[in-house]
């Protein structure tokens, strides 16, 4: 991770919304992984030990509401930035974003200057910690 930057775990089964946002957060300064269903970014956050999942709620399988209260179990769970990323919006689902976890909720498309905007700031205050 460079000084100003924070690690990230992109989780979304499609690789066209992940590749992009992978690209451009590490044109920002920070290191990334993509992950493509849950069990997997399960496996991945412990290896890779982000300070910020991007996790999409519609993956195959499990969840993105069940991956969030999974990683939020982890021993580093409570300090990760969860951000839901979906096509979902709604009172409903936000409610249930954040009752799983979710610190942020975006809906697709997202704008890329409002996540950057998310980790950048998460990535300084960290490092306060």
């Amino acid at each position: 991770m460079s000084p100003t930057g924070q690690r990230v775990l992109l989780v979304d089964d499609n690789a066209d919304s992940s590749e992009p946002l992978s690209l451009l957060l590490q044109a920002k300064g920070h290191e990334t992984r993509i992950a493509m269903e849950g069990e997997q970014a399960l496996v991945m956050a412990d290896e890779f030990q982000p300070g910020c999942v991007v996790l999409d709620l519609g993956l195959p399988g499990m969840d993105g509401y069940e991956v969030a209260r999974r990683l939020r179990q982890r021993p580093y769970g409570p300090d990760l930035v969860l951000v839901a990323l979906t096509g979902w919006a709604g009172k409903e689902v936000r409610a249930k974003a954040a009752e799983a976890g979710f610190d942020y909720h975006l809906v697709k498309p997202v704008n890329l200057d409002e996540l950057a905007d998310i980790v950048r700031v998460e990535s300084a205050q960290s490092r306060r910690r």
